[in-house]
């Protein structure tokens, strides 16, 4: 199984693999943007989509499955990836690991490709022979790191606690990774330092290479795009496209505030649990809109056609 997901990032590597005033292993700036057209906001200098921080805020009190749910009514319905080994996030107070993605896909190494890789390095001003580094200098704040390191466990290790400080201090996020990490007594004191990962080695990173940064990757049955949102919770991770994050918060928003109205109007005894918990009629609609825009929320709940 392996093997031909190996031969098809390798495939989708070479093919677009843009001029050679580019960087290696890169789409071009206009690449980028295509495959990501769908989004009309801001963008990085790369063409990564940039979502509001206003946005990342937002998303920071959704659940998985509320994400899960907008994201599956609107056709994407591989957005999920759970079964994670998780380091700094089982604290049921702290926030959820909530950022931009920054994607990096390393294959098995083959001498006369990694050869070649480094002389691109080197070309490029990419500082030191570990390619797992190239990644990290690229990171800005609230951006998360996200690795297709096809499952390797021993000498699949990404980063260790020095690494991991790196990236703390360079995002305040975490790290996903589609592989390992190593040092994890160090890691678990880089307090909100976030990560999932498929497990723990105390082997150095080895025998792999790296195949492009800010392109499409796969993590588990996910395909993921630089620019998503990647939002966790106790559950696992959900990718969100960029031009649904917004969409996403609304609907998550939305469902709290009917929720704490709902209670709220049970607690008075305004309505019944029958008629909260059935279709709202227009009249509850009325009120229930009424009452968020006292509350200063953005969103409200459509009338529905009589």
């Amino acid at each position: 199984m392996r093997r031909y997901r190996a031969a098809a990032g390798l495939a989708l590597a070479v093919f677009f693999l843009p001029a050679a005033s580019a960087q290696l292993g890169m789409f071009s700036n206009e690449q980028r943007i295509a495959i990501t057209r769908e989004w009309k906001g801001e963008r990085f200098p790369d063409g990564r989509p940039k979502v509001p921080d206003e946005v990342l805020d937002r998303l920071k009190l959704t659940t998985a499955e509320e994400a899960w749910g907008t994201l599956r009514r609107l056709g994407y319905h591989n957005q999920f990836e759970g079964n994670w080994k998780t380091v700094n996030v089982d604290d049921p107070a702290g926030d959820r690991l909530v950022g931009r993605v920054v994607t990096a896909v390393f294959m098995p190494k083959r001498p006369d490709v990694d050869s070649f890789i480094m002389d691109m390095g080197k070309k490029e001003n990419r500082v030191g022979r570990g390619q797992n580094s190239w990644v990290i200098d690229t990171l800005v704040k609230r951006d998360v790191m996200v690795v297709d390191l096809f499952g390797k466990i021993k000498d699949g290790t990404i980063i260790g606690d020095n690494l991991g400080t790196s990236i703390w201090t360079k995002t305040g996020t975490g790290l996903v990774v589609d592989g390992a990490v190593r040092d994890v007594s160090g890691l678990m004191e880089i307090k909100g330092f976030k990560i999932f990962c498929r497990g723990f080695d105390p082997s150095a990173i080895a025998e792999v290479t790296l195949m492009g940064i800010n392109v499409p990757i796969r993590i588990g049955n996910v395909t993921v795009l630089p620019g998503d949102v990647v939002l966790s919770d106790p559950e696992g991770v959900v990718f969100i496209p960029a031009h649904l994050a917004e969409k996403v918060a609304d609907d998550s928003e939305l469902i709290r505030l009917q929720d704490e109205w709902g209670h709220q109007m049970l607690r008075e005894h305004r309505y019944t649990p029958g008629q909260i918990d059935a279709q709202w009629t227009p009249q509850m609609i009325d009120e229930f809109n009424r009452w968020a825009e006292s509350k200063g929320a953005k969103v409200r709940m459509p009338k529905r056609e009589k």
